[in-house]
């Protein structure tokens, strides 16, 4: 790509798979005003119903959530999640009161990610009927570890280093950066967290696991909090043209050794 271009304008890049793909999770969700019910298992069989053939797994957490009720504050309430998982434990659907998600840590494919994800999302209108989108994300969690961390300044952009680009960067133990992107031509944004994990630490305990090793972060998360009616149609619309937007994002933050180096064929 090349790297005079706006990555949150430009047309998004043709994809270029990477055998050997540093990305370690990717999570879309959509978040809709609370449903209480979804914590009965009578309410939320007919939804198992038509997700269970890819997601036969099924437990049960209590998850903090907050409550509006007739007192003065906020009160707080542990609300139940839904967790459906494949057999190999790769793929996820988390259900809870107020949002549904789709993860995993097996990417291969956009094109697949998101026809899952669509699956979900009609399920999900068919027999939970949410009414109302209140948050549409999309994010990807790239890691970058091992030999390959040694090599990190021919792998991204020098505006991507920060720190670790200048000569105190050889003594850095932990160095990140954090930005957020008002997306041109609607409501969206993009979250954009990289940079140096020290071993044994996370930035998110809920979407990047602690390692043994150090490793750079690239994480990119696009979303709109803008209320709308929950349409699938829209919804799957607005999940592609994230994905496409992420990817450009990511291609430009990228070298071309990166793609070399995680077995892309450029």
């Amino acid at each position: 790509m090349n790297a005079d271009l706006n990555p949150l304008t430009s047309p998004p890049p043709e994809e270029v798979p990477l055998r050997d793909a540093p990305l370690v999770r990717v999570i879309a969700q959509v978040r809709f005003p609370l449903i209480l019910s979804v914590e009965r298992a009578d309410f939320v069989a007919p939804f198992q119903e038509a997700i269970r053939t890819a997601y036969p797994v099924l437990h049960q957490e209590v998850a903090p959530g907050i409550l509006v009720g007739a007192q003065a504050f906020p009160a707080e309430r542990k609300l139940a999640a839904w967790r459906f998982a494949d057999a190999e434990g790769a793929w996820r659907v988390s259900l809870a009161p107020g949002f549904l998600a789709l993860e995993t840590t097996d990417y291969n494919s956009r094109a697949k990610f998101l026809e899952r994800f669509d699956v979900a999302v009609s399920a999900l209108h068919e027999h939970i009927k949410p009414g109302v989108v209140q948050r549409l994300g999309l994010r990807y969690i790239d890691r970058v570890t091992g030999e390959a961390l040694e090599d990190i300044r021919q792998l991204v952009r020098p505006e991507m280093l920060g720190v670790i680009g200048a000569s105190p960067g050889a003594h850095a133990r932990q160095a990140l950066s954090e930005a957020i992107f008002d997306v041109p031509g609607d409501s969206e944004q993009l979250l954009a967290r990289w940079g140096l994990l020290p071993a044994r630490s996370t930035m998110d305990p809920a979407g990047i696991e602690a390692i043994d090793d150090p490793s750079w972060i690239l994480d990119i998360d696009m979303f709109s909090t803008k209320q709308r009616d929950f349409e699938p149609a829209a919804i799957s619309a607005d999940a592609r043209r994230y994905a496409e937007r992420l990817y450009t994002v990511f291609r430009w933050a990228v070298t071309r050794e990166f793609l070399n180096r995680y077995g892309g064929e450029t």
